[in-house]
């Protein structure tokens, strides 16, 4: 086999992991509302998502994804003082509505 088919392989795997993720979504629901199906909004992506955020159409609720870790946590386990921050850090690509309506915090003042 030559290096090319190799990396061809490689990236084949790579593509194949990252679509087995996003199929994940297929499966998630809102830990709160028990809502399905999830949204998904991609801000940063490599081989794997680095971050973007899920969102709950029913309930308004986000949850971030960083360091291609989903953090699905229920609101009382959930610090303000690090969520707004990663919410100010992506506000250019957070749908409008939860910048200013989402739970449990938005920055909706700041808009």
């Amino acid at each position: 086999m030559l290096i090319s088919d190799y990396r061809a392989l490689d990236n084949a795997d790579n593509l194949e992991g990252l679509i087995i993720k996003k199929k994940l979504m297929d499966i998630l629901a809102c830990p709160i509302d028990k809502h399905y199906p999830l949204k998904l909004h991609v801000f940063e992506e490599k081989e794997e998502i680095v971050e973007g955020v899920i969102i709950c159409p029913k309930c308004s609720r986000w949850y971030p994804i960083r360091d291609e870790i989903p953090e699905m946590l229920p609101d009382e386990l959930r610090n303000e003082k690090d969520e707004l921050p990663f919410m100010r850090k992506w506000k250019q690509k957070f749908p409008k509505k939860i910048l200013t309506e989402g739970k449990p915090f938005n920055i909706g003042k700041e808009t």
